[in-house]
Formats: C-alpha cells, structure tokens, sequence
C-alpha cells in the first residue's frame, strides 16, 4: 500500500508538471496524458487534475500551484483507493470474485416491446464498451456529463446478467440454462413483485459513490428505448481505509459477516462460484446470482441483550470470534458443549444452520452492500442487506441452505425477504467482444 501511494503521489506530481509545460506552450500534448497512464493515472483523473491546477493558475498564479500541490500530498492515502482498476476484460465477469466495494447500485431492467434479440445485442454492446472505458477510468466518447471527471476507477465494476423471462422475449427459450429455473417459495419470503426479477441485471461498484452513480447514470441513458428499468437499489459498505487494517465488514446488526465466505485461494472456488469452462456452452466461465433485499428488523434485534444477540449468530459481537473458542478465522466446532452441558453454538445458530458441513457441503460466495431508504409509516428503519450470492448452480448453492435457514435459523426472525432474483450472469469477454455475445450471435 505504501508503494502504491507513492506511486500515485509522484504520478500526480509528473502530471501536473506535465500540464504547466503543455500551459506554457499553449496547448495539451498526448505525451502528457500517456505518462499519466504510465503512472497509473486514469485518463479521466488526469484531465480534471490537469484542470484543476489550470485555474489554480488564472486565479492566484505560481503561488496557487504550489498551494494546490501540498494540499495533494496531504490527500495521498486515498490516492490509492482512486487509482486502483479492476479489469473488465477477463475470462470471468469482474464484480463476483473480487471485494465488495463501498458504493453498490443493483439495477434490472425489462425489454421495451418490440426490443428483439438484435436490439438486446446492440445494447450489451454499447453496455460493454462503456464499461470497458469507465472502469479503465477513461471518458466515454459522447459523455459531457461531468459527474466523475476529476475521479480515478476507484475499483470500479460493472457485472451484467440475463433473467428467466429475457429467453422468451428474444427467442432464445431453448438457450436457457436449466440452473435458472424459478426459485422456490421460502415460508419466510414477503416479496414485492414490482422489485423482483427482470429481463436484464445490472451490478455496479465502486469505492467512490460519484463515480459508481456515473456509470449508473451513462448505462441507464444507454439503454435508450431498448430497456427500461423495473427496480434499482442502492447499497453500501465500509470505506477502504476507514480501519487501520483490513478487516471483514459489519453488517447493520453489528455482526461481523463474512467470515466464512469461500476465497479465491480455496482449491475449490471455482467449482464453487463458476460454470466450468468443460460445458462449452455459453454460460462456461459464468456464474448465478441470486439477488435478495432483507430488511432487518432493527428495532426487535436492538431490544436483544448482546448475550442474546451473541447466541442468535453463535459468534462474539466484538471481534466475530465463535461462541466455541478461538478468533475470528478459528474454524467453528460445532461439536463443542459447555460446562452445564450445552452447545457452545447453539442448535438454531445461524452460523450452525447455514455451515456447509450443515447442509451436504453447500456454498456459495455472498457479496453483499448494506441498505437504508428511510424509514417505514411505523417508524421502523428500512434498512437491511442487498444480499447478493454468487455460485456455478444455485440448485446445489443458494436454494438448499436457504431451505434450511427457512426451517430452523434463529436469526430469521428478524428478518424479511422482501424481494428476489436469479441471473445468469455469462463469462466475461475479450477486447473488442461484448458480454453475452455468445448467447446473442451464438
């Protein structure tokens, strides 16, 4: 990290050096936009920068760059939180294996009528370059928006996703995986039909909230008289650098969540999250995501004494240590009794009733944003989780450990699902291809 902000405080440093030149001679060279990328500079950050120190120059002269360049060098921790990309060209779709982000906006979309296989395509392809170009940190040809011109990337992803319904309305319903069959009816589900499912889905997020309503705002006009949008929720998480080391997040509970979430270093993450690319169909290198809003019953949970709190989850409150000994990343023993003959973690324990060894070795990864649009005509905080899970089939992921959180998890009584799901969310794509691709020209 120390390296990274070095780098980016000297990157800032040429750049502006670069723009006094380029001033001076009364005109903006390439050269100077190409070192900035060089530097790890995005073309976007290095313009408004540029700008910035410009005017700087109008107003107040020498003095004002010199002014402006200290007033950088006190900004560099964040330096590197605006500077770092996440690709999206790749074998697989960015925004599934990577963190979640600070910002997050969940949006799907249904076709307009008449909108045909022909028109889907042209959208994933305009869709798809933007995205190339704003997770690049790179200006889109046309946008004069303004809203993120002087922001780097800022781990900026954009994921795309296929519905059940958009197979029937282009006419590729023999295309459709039999992995996106409807999900089943949960006991505990209260769901808004206007909120859930969509021909179309659409995952962003970025560490910078400008910079991830952008990509929304450009995506959204794109979609032109193609697609029109049927629900969008926004979400959020922890700021990189909010902790003085990394640590896993917190929900709006207080509980650490996340623990037990497979990694990218398990030998087997990629069975787990990904298509295996042996199919050879369209969907090789893809994965599902199952979408769902939880509301969580603040008000009910806070009246909780933390003790009570503690054995609903069956972790500590404080570090997300196990109720059966250790720290946070010490493996759960679900085995382990107490002095008086009970069990550490307790038989309806969330932790217990959703582990994999609770459940045939079901799993999946959840990549989640924290939510909070008001407040409900009783008071009540509407607030809660985008839950988001991502597996290779969510007949062998979501759906069996969500049956069996349905029938015996403590914590789902402070909780309600209020709306869901299911995508299938393709393989990412080659320079010059667009997601989906695949399955449109197929």
């Amino acid at each position: 990290m120390a390296d990274q902000t070095d780098q980016a405080g000297q990157a800032e440093k040429t750049a502006q050096a670069g723009q006094k030149k380029a001033e001076r001679t009364g005109k903006r060279t390439e050269q100077t936009a190409a070192q900035g990328q060089k530097h790890g500079l995005s073309r976007r950050r290095l313009l408004g920068t540029a700008g910035a120190a410009g005017a700087a120059g109008l107003v107040i002269g020498g003095g004002g760059a010199f002014a402006a360049g200290a007033a950088q060098e006190k900004r560099t921790p964040l330096s590197g939180v605006g500077t770092a990309i996440v690709p999206f060209h790749g074998k697989h779709q960015a925004g599934i294996a990577d963190p979640a982000q600070a910002r997050g906006h969940l949006i799907a979309f249904d076709l307009a009528p008449g909108a045909d296989r022909k028109a889907a395509a042209a959208l994933l392809r305009r869709w798809s370059a933007t995205a190339a170009e704003l997770t690049a940190g790179e200006v889109p040809k046309g946008d004069d928006t303004g809203i993120a011109l002087d922001a780097g990337p800022s781990s900026l992803t954009v994921t795309f996703g296929f519905g059940r319904s958009f197979f029937d309305r282009t006419g590729l319903a023999d295309k459709r995986p039999a992995a996106l069959e409807p999900l089943p009816a949960f006991t505990a589900d209260a769901l808004d039909a206007k909120r859930s499912d969509g021909d179309l889905w659409v995952q962003i997020g970025s560490d910078d909230p400008l910079v991830a309503f952008h990509a929304l705002r450009l995506l959204q006009k794109q979609a032109g008289d193609t697609a029109r949008p049927r629900w969008q929720m926004n979400g959020f998480n922890r700021t990189p650098g909010a902790t003085a080391k990394p640590m896993t997040v917190r929900n709006l509970m207080g509980q650490i969540d996340g623990t037990n979430n497979p990694k990218p270093t398990d030998k087997d993450f990629e069975a787990r999250v990904f298509v295996p690319e042996a199919s050879g169909d369209w969907m090789a290198g893809g994965s599902y995501a199952v979408v769902r809003r939880i509301r969580m019953l603040l008000d009910s949970w806070d009246n909780l004494s933390l003790e009570r709190q503690e054995k609903v989850i069956g972790r500590r409150k404080s570090d997300g240590a196990p109720l059966s000994g250790g720290t946070e990343t010490t493996p759960v023993d679900l085995n382990k009794v107490n002095e008086d003959g009970s069990l550490a973690i307790a038989g309806d324990a969330h932790i217990r009733v959703a582990a994999p060894e609770s459940n045939r070795g079901a799993a999946m990864v959840r990549r989640a944003f924290s939510y909070h649009d008001g407040f409900l005509d009783d008071g009540a905080p509407d607030a809660g989780l985008l839950f988001v899970a991502w597996q290779a089939d969510p007949r062998k992921g979501f759906v069996p450990v969500q049956r069996k959180l349905d029938r015996g998890d403590g914590l789902s009584r402070f909780l309600r699902h209020e709306s869901s799901a299911l995508f299938a969310v393709p393989g990412g794509c080659a320079e010059g291809e667009y997601v989906g691709q695949k399955l449109l020209e197929g």
